[in-house]
């Protein structure tokens, strides 16, 4: 293991010094993206199930049915405090910012005290295990520093391998959280420093090798879930122009507090913890507490996915769904079992579209419990060249243009071909009765000076009238507003909570 995390490093640096951000996660759109954050999700809810097994293998009956009263207590009490800030007019707003980004630390304190207290002192349990002394926690070390020298010339290279699907699968895991974190919700204005954190994951990650310990990343939830914390309330002024007047409008908008301090202060806490004295208080917490931490962050991460209101789309009847765009219907290259004969569009190509990324996660997910499981971050990967080369031959292109984008840059894969379409067209002086495409992308008639109206990227061909350009408007059935729920302008005052984005 000490030499794949070696060769992990290097291949980090290599892709912080050739700035791979830029061009690997520019093809990356959301369908990839939901299902490894789906993934992750599933992931923490198993980890929580294997904890309550391994209680209920060593513990009484009674106790292990306590247990499980601690896993779901943990978690709901840490989704209930995480809601504070929504209890005005009740208790000073401090105390209800505080227990909104304290909630998991608070209910974790809660729930490891509660065993201590009244009869539940007798019930037996199951705690974390600690060392109690400065040593390798292996009896078959001696020493802290695995002897990584002494493996022969071929296994070095051979662990080149190993190396490669780590770094896939740390490099994307640290892409997509950096992503999700920064998202325009989150009001962030630094830019973010994606080859800094590739260098420095790169070199906790020969540590850990060198050290003889597994590997640490996994930012996904708790990076979300950093940045929600760090949100709050500002006067941001904004100058209209009323009845031909400037005027100064003042309006609250939430952001993220950007500073350095408290990712600094949790990684002290982290080293603090694993110093003796303190680790016999870590050595405090029972395991249901544990299994109910990874409920409650496997439901954070679940909660902003886009394919769980989706996924609850396919269980409301038609008639309640909402309307979608008329663009969906008029597609020129949509496929005819996908088309409804009736005046709105169909859901069939949405819900398609749903229950493949849900039985893709599984299949990943049945992956990761075989003997196949190092092999899963390439399957990831694979997604991308997927969605971009086979996925637009079976669904409608203004269907993926509705419900997926790209996931670091504004658009779809859809705007792009049409723009691409649209530089290749030529151009000409116009004459009487003829019609030209302006820079913008418009096509316009020269004799009336009536403007056809057609989006940007398309031509006529397509058949999109301009009520129907106009409806897609109205309802946010553009590239940058792919997942959106589907509601009307009007009713768009308040930010996307579901989805994680501004509507």
């Amino acid at each position: 293991m000490a030499w794949s995390l070696i060769h992990s490093a290097w291949l980090h640096y290599l892709l912080a010094i050739f700035n791979a951000h830029d061009w690997t996660m520019r093809y990356v759109t959301t369908f990839a993206t939901e299902i490894f954050s789906l993934l992750n999700s599933i992931i923490y809810f198993h980890k929580a199930i294997q904890e309550l097994e391994r209680a209920h293998e060593s513990l009484s009956f009674a106790a292990f049915l306590y247990a499980v009263i601690g896993a779901v207590g943990t978690m709901l009490l840490a989704i209930f405090l995480s809601t504070a800030e929504s209890w005005r007019p009740l208790f000073h707003r401090y105390v209800r910012l505080g227990l909104t980004e304290y909630a998991a630390a608070i209910s974790i304190i809660i729930f490891i005290a509660l065993p201590h207290v009244g009869e539940l002192a007798n019930l037996d349990k199951s705690t974390l295990a600690v060392s109690t002394s400065f040593r390798p926690t292996s009896p078959d070390r001696e020493i802290f520093f695995v002897e990584f020298w002494k493996l022969p010339i071929q296994w070095i290279f051979g662990s080149i391998i190993p190396g490669l699907i780590i770094t896939i699968l740390f490099f994307f895991d640290h892409e997509v959280s950096s992503i999700i974190c920064t998202i325009d919700r989150y009001g962030t204005r630094k830019p973010g420093g994606f080859a800094w954190d590739i260098v420095l994951l790169g070199t906790t990650t020969a540590l850990c090798g060198i050290l003889g310990i597994p590997p640490a990343n996994g930012l996904l939830p708790q990076a979300p879930l950093h940045s929600e914390s760090l949100m709050h309330t500002v006067k941001e002024e904004k100058t209209i122009i009323v009845d031909g007047e400037e005027k100064i409008e003042t309006r609250e908008v939430r952001q993220v507090y950007e500073q350095r301090w408290s990712a600094f202060l949790h990684s002290g806490a982290i080293l603090l913890f694993i110093s003796p004295p303190f680790m016999k208080i870590l050595g405090l917490t029972p395991t249901s507490v544990l299994a109910g931490l990874f409920l409650f962050m496997g439901e954070q991460s679940l909660s902003v996915n886009p394919i769980l209101y989706r996924a609850f789309y396919l269980l409301t009847p038609p008639s309640e769904l909402p309307p979608l765009p008329q663009s969906l219907h008029k597609d020129p290259e949509a496929h005819k079992v996908m088309e409804s004969p009736s005046r709105n569009p169909s859901y069939l190509p949405v819900h398609l579209y749903t229950i493949l990324q849900i039985i893709i996660t599984v299949v990943v997910f049945i992956l990761t419990l075989t003997q196949g499981a190092p092999a899963f971050p390439v399957l990831i990967i694979a997604l991308v060249p997927f969605r971009l080369l086979v996925m637009k031959k079976w669904w409608p292109r203004e269907v993926l243009r509705f419900v997926d984008a790209w996931a670091c840059r504004e658009g779809a894969p859809e705007d792009d071909e049409d723009a691409e379409k649209l530089n290749g067209l030529p151009t000409q002086e116009p004459s009487s009765g003829e019609e030209t495409v302006t820079p913008d992308g418009v096509f316009r008639r020269n004799e009336s000076g009536n403007d056809r109206g057609l989006a940007v990227g398309e031509s006529a061909s397509n058949g999109h009238s301009q009520a129907d350009l106009d409806e897609q408007r109205i309802w946010g059935a553009t590239g940058n507003d792919a997942n959106h729920e589907w509601v009307e302008l009007e009713a768009r005052e308040a930010p996307d909570e579901e989805l994680g984005r501004d509507r």
